[in-house]
């Protein structure tokens, strides 16, 4: 039995013909390969800039909410997106330095704990008022050689200069995270905590630093998260 093929066998083809369909059909199954995977790949990356704008969003309201809203609700009210933002662990870790690995796991968590309610409490009281402010992400970011890249912010002010905040992002598991804060684009809000917070555990150990974070909030908030 004979069979009819619409397929000419590759050996009947002229060389120069054969080279050109081969080099046809590799590019086409790269373009297929490279429109499977983009989508996934940009997927998977995200875009850094996201959780900071999720903040700037949040902090707007809770400057529209005003001091006449109680501290302890605008609190409630920026909290999840200071989570989503931030790795507060990298953060805590980062400003209490190598002594951070040696800590027991409760004292770790009972640190991270004080230092997530010190970090939301900081934001609400600075960002208490609105006087017609907006935030600006700008559109450039800056890499940095171990992967993490730079996400360039402007707080805008009616009749003043902006104020620049840059905020350090890496890619974790849980997607893109803060891991520094950089007032005027130089000043790192890591190695600014970072003194201060290895005073109070030279002084004390992890209950003084616990301890004055908990004064802090206090003193944030006006006594409404004691």
């Amino acid at each position: 039995m004979t069979t009819c093929s619409s397929n000419r066998s590759m050996s009947t083809i002229p060389m120069g013909r054969r080279f050109l369909l081969l080099r046809a059909a590799a590019a086409t199954a790269v373009a297929a390969l490279a429109a499977g995977l983009a989508p996934a790949r940009a997927a998977n990356a995200g875009d850094p800039a996201a959780p900071i704008q999720q903040l700037n969003a949040s902090l707007l309201a809770v400057m529209k909410a005003g001091q006449t809203t109680p501290f302890a609700q605008r609190f409630a009210m920026l909290n999840p997106a200071v989570e989503h933002a931030f790795d507060l662990k990298a953060l805590l870790h980062g400003a209490v330095g190598l002594g951070w690995d040696n800590l027991p796991a409760d004292q770790q968590a009972a640190l991270a704990a004080a230092f997530q309610r010190y970090t939301v409490s900081n934001y609400t009281a600075n960002f208490a008022t609105y006087d017609g402010q907006s935030f600006r992400v700008l559109p450039e970011t800056r890499a940095l050689p171990n992967g993490a890249v730079v996400v360039r912010t402007q707080i805008v002010r009616p009749s003043k200069s902006p104020v620049e905040l840059d905020y350090v992002m890496r890619h974790t598991a849980d997607g893109w995270k803060a891991v520094d804060v950089l007032s005027d684009g130089t000043i790192s809000q890591v190695a600014a905590q970072r003194s201060d917070f290895r005073g109070l555990l030279a002084s004390g150990g992890v209950a003084a630093l616990r301890a004055g974070l908990e004064r802090k909030v206090a003193t944030l908030s006006g006594g409404a998260m004691a």
